[in-house]
């Protein structure tokens, strides 16, 4: 089957865009604006004006009053202005009286994130998994109503499958959507293949988790000697990079850099990363990179054991690793007395502390002991072998076996 996001021309260059940021009273509904602001420049917009306001609730019809509504097709006018953005999530209802208002496109946050997802996809696999969250997001809204919808030109929130939508019903949806989600079956059985190779080699494997933008893919390249994709930008990283590593007193590991989180991170993109996800939900520790210098670390920090908690995995080992220490003079390397570390990954500071910290939590379960099995004991010696705990193996004389097993304790007793 054809990927229905194939025919979109995408602008080249950034779109006019007004952006709508109004304030509610402390609780679920209440965005951030300068983060808002991040979002918008990274999906291309050149921000024309940004209207502010404070609500109660929403308006049923316009999510704003019919004042400010007004307000914002004026500045639309003004500025002539191309796409009107909005840091709350709208209803399809509402999206489509706003169109009609101000004869120009309006996207809600949720669909600013699905763009910025379309954009930094680069894996086939990852590719799929926005495709997938488009869709869903779009099937909501395939009746609009403003004409520029017929046009087959891609911009900030139409990417992906975009405007084909109009020319698209519900029944290929659906089809595209069953197709879609079968290949991402595929490739989760895929993974789980390969964790299970890992799990046969007692290879532990840590990833990294953290607020989008928290530097986790510098880290990575650090601890890795790797050049995964890093750039000063929101969701810099969308497709799983694992690499194998070498450390100390334990081993080998396997360190996996993820898709970065934001605070409402649409339900449809979880559900979509979620064969993504599922290296963090099985990862043996996880390292939760913090901004250090973000003024909003703490936010950050709830926001993303949000996610872990909604994805299952909010049990695994977790260590807080504070990066870009490098640009705060009050901030020393080192692990604290809570077990967090310090660390600037740009310029390499407390690397040796995490890494240590990394064999402390990833390899106390991890035993490694000298045995010496007699001929009898050949099926014990073979679940050794099957299970990939033998280092090595010296035969003697007698024709017993010496051999250097190393593999988790609980297992080991068991066997035992």
């Amino acid at each position: 089957m054809t990927n229905i996001s194939q025919s979109i021309d995408r602008p080249k260059g950034g779109e006019k865009a007004i952006l709508v940021h109004i304030n509610f009273p402390a609780g679920q509904m209440q965005e951030d604006l300068s983060e808002f602001k991040d979002l918008s420049l990274s999906a291309g917009a050149e921000i024309s004006a940004i209207v502010t306001g404070t609500r109660s609730t929403p308006s049923a019809k316009y999510f704003v009053g019919g004042g400010k509504a007004e307000e914002i097709r004026d500045a639309v006018l003004h500025h002539k202005c191309e796409v009107v953005i909005f840091n709350h999530t709208l209803t399809p209802a509402q999206e489509r009286n706003l169109e009609r208002l101000f004869q120009c496109r309006v996207i809600d946050r949720t669909g600013l994130i699905l763009d910025i997802f379309a954009q930094r996809a680069r894996s086939f696999e990852g590719k799929l998994q926005v495709e997938l969250a488009l869709l869903k997001h779009l099937s909501t809204r395939l009746v609009r109503g403003w004409t520029h919808l017929e046009r087959q030109r891609g911009g900030i929130g139409l990417r992906g499958p975009g405007e084909t939508q109009l020319e698209t019903d519900r029944r290929l949806i659906r089809g595209r959507i069953k197709f879609i989600t079968q290949r991402l079956n595929r490739v989760r059985k895929q993974r789980e293949q390969g964790r299970q190779s890992r799990r046969k080699a007692i290879v532990p494997t840590v990833a990294l988790v953290g607020y989008t933008n928290a530097g986790k893919s510098t880290l990575f390249n650090r601890l890795t000697g790797a050049d995964a994709y890093v750039a000063n930008r929101l969701f810099a990283t969308l497709d799983p990079t694992l690499r194998r590593i070498e450390l100390p007193e334990l081993g080998p590991v396997i360190l996996a850099d993820t898709v970065g989180f934001i605070r409402h991170l649409p339900h449809d993109l979880v559900d979509a990363f979620y064969a993504t996800l599922e290296e963090i939900c099985e990862a043996d520790l996880l390292l939760h990179v913090v901004d250090a210098n973000d003024s909003r670390r703490e936010l950050n920090i709830s926001q993303v054991e949000e996610v872990l908690t909604s994805i299952g995995a909010e049990n695994v080992p977790t260590v807080l690793v504070y990066n870009k220490i490098d640009l705060s003079t009050d901030i020393l390397e080192g692990v604290d007395r809570n077990g967090n570390v310090f660390v600037s990954a740009s310029q390499g500071l407390g690397l040796k502390a995490l890494q240590d910290r990394i064999v402390d939590l990833a390899g106390e379960n991890i035993v490694e002991r000298s045995l010496s099995l007699q001929p009898k004991d050949s099926r014990l010696r073979a679940m050794f072998y099957q299970l990939g705990a033998v280092i090595s193996e010296k035969t003697l004389d007698d024709g017993s076996s010496e051999l250097v097993i190393r593999m988790p304790k609980a297992k080991l007793d068991k066997l035992l």
